[in-house]
């Protein structure tokens, strides 16, 4: 027996559950199928452990897009907190504010280092190199070689596992554009003294330095599940425990033909018009029946993990960073989350902290496969090395495991989302793709809102009207409405690539 729906969406993250919350609104018939057997939100869903909440990644809502925005209102219009934004980078011992605070880094690296990198800088803008190749090229014709050792090298090759002098120069180019360090120092002195001037409603924001920001109290998980439940109301359907692990497209009667398959070795079918999916692009192709021509370069296709190591421990007073990126080529951990500093309800008693400690890695190496008992005793040494924490402090921990966190650019990547993409919309009109994993677009939540937001519209008006490959890091939409998506700017976030 199979169930009938007019859409039927893979995927019950923030894309996934956007384009399901958007055609129930409208009254169309939807499932939404997840795999995880318990909860929505994927990689932005809520973790609890014994009454401890964690992010996995931390979920800012901040966005440009208006759209976006109101529709986080109306799905969780009562929960959303101001939140305080502050970050600092851990290098060597001694923490540094983000954005710069002058004096207090020329008081950290000491006289001796600071004229050191002063010297460095002068020296790298007098004999720039000439042709930028890498990353490491290029930041050390920006910033001098001291300064990129400090606060650039380490921690991009922990969250990559490339060498910089193996990414890409153009990646440093999109990444850091905008950043003049003479600016920065002048900001900072104004910081230092106390001069800084909050943006007013007519300043442009900057996003990367935004002061405060707008967040769920338990946590971005609980934006996912109150829209679930509004599927539901609406008269939608969100199932859980479907691993989604067949599709055939009949082009005849345009109808698809999916199954899934839950944990206890139950299998069920769905058809559908339309197929929406945010899975990642080489488990989709993976399970169309005939194989896609572009099977291929789907397979080809890599994405880069993280693990998070959760420590609870007992300290009433902890740090007030929402995190601390951690520069230090002394310890593996590659950024330090503080939950308590997101919202004070995702830590249950006020007589503990909880901190995340991000590893990343790719799945089926050392540090993915090692025990759990292994990953938190490295917790444990590697907090105490950092100092946030006394290791004798802890007393209790978990690990999570988040794969496919980011999609990589590899040299070869762009050449083959485009055949995927041109294949599958040749010869499927009817399947779209949206979200990070499902469009191998290394996007934020609203972005990936965003695609969901335009691919619903798309199914609604019976055509696509709208491209949702154009909606990306720097994407503004006319406040009319979704009407001024086709003004989406033409630049994306970027993941590093290899050096040419």
């Amino acid at each position: 027996m199979s169930l009938h729906t007019e859409t039927l969406v893979i995927g019950a993250g923030p894309a996934g559950l956007t384009t399901g919350y958007m055609l129930a609104k409208a009254g169309r018939d939807v499932v939404v199928l997840e795999r995880d057997p318990t909860q929505v939100g994927g990689i932005s869903r809520t973790v609890e452990y014994k009454g401890f909440l964690f992010d996995i990644g931390g979920h800012r809502f901040f966005s440009k897009a208006k759209e976006v925005v109101d529709l986080w209102n109306e799905i969780l219009p009562d929960d959303f907190i101001e939140r305080p934004r502050l970050s600092r980078i851990y290098y060597k011992g001694k923490t540094y504010a983000y954005p710069l605070r002058a004096f207090e880094a020329l008081r950290n690296l000491g006289i001796l280092e600071s004229t050191a990198c002063v010297a460095s800088y002068l020296w790298a803008r007098a004999r720039p190199i000439a042709e930028p190749r890498s990353f490491h090229d290029w930041v050390r014709n920006q910033f001098g070689e001291r300064l990129f050792s400090i606060f650039f090298k380490t921690y991009t090759e922990k969250v990559w596992g490339m060498s910089c002098d193996d990414i890409s120069a153009d990646w440093a180019a999109q990444r850091i554009k905008g950043l003049d360090l003479g600016a920065a120092i002048r900001d900072g002195l104004k910081r230092s003294l106390g001069l800084h001037r909050r943006a007013s409603g007519d300043d442009p924001v900057i996003k990367t330095l935004i002061e405060s920001f707008r967040y769920p109290r338990r946590g971005p998980g609980m934006m996912w599940d109150a829209a679930a439940a509004a599927i539901r109301t609406k008269g939608g359907r969100v199932l859980l425990d479907r691993r989604v692990d067949g599709l055939t497209y009949d082009a005849g009667t345009q109808l698809w033909t999916v199954s899934a398959r839950r944990a206890d070795g139950g299998r069920e079918t769905f058809t559908a018009r339309h197929v929406v999916s945010s899975a990642p692009i080489r488990e989709l192709v993976g399970a169309i029946r005939p194989a896609p021509l572009s099977t291929f370069q789907a397979r080809s296709l890599r994405y880069r993990d993280f693990l998070t190591v959760a420590l609870i421990a007992r300290a009433k007073d902890s740090f007030p960073d929402n995190w601390i990126y951690v520069h230090d080529p002394a310890v593996k951990v590659g950024r330090v989350q503080n939950f308590r500093s997101w919202s004070p309800e995702m830590v249950p008693d006020e007589s503990y902290t909880c901190l995340g400690l991000e590893y990343f890695c790719f799945e089926g190496d050392g540090l993915w496969n090692a025990p759990d008992s292994e990953l938190i005793a490295l917790a444990r040494r590697e907090i105490g090395l950092i100092g946030l924490v006394d290791p004798a402090s802890v007393v209790d921990a978990c690990v999570v495991r988040q794969p496919k966190a980011y999609p990589v650019y590899d040299d070869a990547y762009r050449a083959h989302v485009a055949t995927i993409r041109r294949d599958l919309e040749g010869s499927y009109p009817t399947l779209h793709l949206v979200g990070r994993n499902g469009m191998h677009k290394y996007n934020n939540q609203d972005h990936a809102m965003m695609t969901a937001m335009l691919t619903a519209r798309n199914i609604l008006l019976g055509e696509r009207r709208y491209d949702v490959w154009n909606v990306n890091e720097d994407a503004e939409y006319a406040e009319a409405g979704l009407s001024g998506a086709r003004e989406a700017l033409g630049s994306e976030r970027m993941v590093p690539r290899k050096v040419a």
